[in-house]
């Protein structure tokens, strides 16, 4: 079954909540999705989708290069954003998971080039988990959309448009609302 934009997110976004109310908890920080890492993040979701709808995610795995590959789907680069730590104090350099415009680089422009090259034949997108508070301190929105500008007016990616679930009423105390974006990376 090959998933669209809107599917691919509601379904991240889904098993993230699902995740989030069992009460995990990374390393020594607070119960909740938000503090975890990218990787247990993605690993975690992927093994709720895997049972909870195997006909679209069943060939999801999770990989180095891309981080997570639908066989035949998808190849996604996923990255997190978070303005606040576990500790609720601003992170320095937070926005540099997305913005940093440099071929090489960890950042998701980085990562869009790095999908241009692919020679894999899935469609290609980001998928961007990011966590706010609730009421908001420091919004993502400037971020994801300095991300849309850069990625196509200074590297000439083209995006689709964005597709995006904000999930509220997480369980940790800072990691409130996660905001899960995705773009296919057209060319």
């Amino acid at each position: 079954m090959v998933l669209s934009n809107l599917e691919l997110v509601e379904d991240f976004a889904s098993a993230l909540v699902k995740f989030d109310a069992g009460g995990a908890v990374f390393k020594d920080y607070r119960p909740g999705v938000g503090p975890h890492s990218e990787d247990a993040m993605v690993k975690a979701a992927m093994s709720i989708l895997r049972d909870s709808k195997p006909e679209s995610w069943g060939r999801a795995r999770t990989k180095r290069t891309p981080d997570l590959l639908i066989e035949g789907d998808w190849q996604i680069e996923v990255k997190l954003l978070r303005p606040y730590g576990d500790n609720n104090r601003i992170a320095e350099n937070w926005s540099q998971n997305l913005l940093h415009p440099y071929a090489g680089n960890e950042s998701c422009l980085g990562d869009c080039l790095k999908l241009l090259r692919s020679e894999r034949q899935e469609r290609r997108g980001i998928l961007v988990v990011g966590y706010e508070h609730n009421p908001c301190k420091t919004p993502l929105e400037p971020c994801l959309r300095g991300f849309e500008i850069l990625a196509k007016s200074i590297l000439g990616v083209e995006l689709s448009k964005r597709e995006e679930v904000v999930c509220t009423g997480l369980i940790h105390p800072v990691h409130q609302v996660a905001r899960v974006s995705f773009w296919e990376v057209v060319k």
